[in-house]
């Protein structure tokens, strides 16, 4: 299964794990996996070339991604929203689609 954590803080993005694996189909052909890493590598990729806003990501081995947020600029507050708003309603398709496969868990502070 995968394993979804995605925190936010006021409303942005503030860290977003993702660990295991789908099992839904063979190596190259899991539809879930390769539906996570797409909306993930999207988010991650979208983030690193946004000036005003710092952002670590980590993929240390298949089935392990991690996506941290540093800092961001006031300016930055409404890109980093809709990544999360992105993320959040991407992920949580998912896990409504293939609830065997997939587990989405939402951590907001006010």
């Amino acid at each position: 299964m995968i394993a979804i954590e995605i925190v936010l803080d006021n409303d942005l993005l503030k860290q977003c794990r993702i660990k295991g694996h789908a099992y839904a189909g063979g190596k190259g052909k899991d539809i879930v996996c390769a539906a996570v890493s797409a909306l993930a590598r999207t988010a991650a990729s979208a983030l690193a070339g946004e000036d005003g806003i710092a952002a670590r990501c980590e993929a240390r081995k298949p089935g392990e991604f991690f996506l941290e947020i540093a800092g961001c600029a006031e300016a930055k507050k409404g890109f980093l929203s809709g990544v999360g708003t992105f993320l959040t309603i991407g992920f949580d398709s998912i896990a409504k689609e293939y609830p065997r496969q997939c587990w989405l868990s939402v951590n907001a502070t006010m």
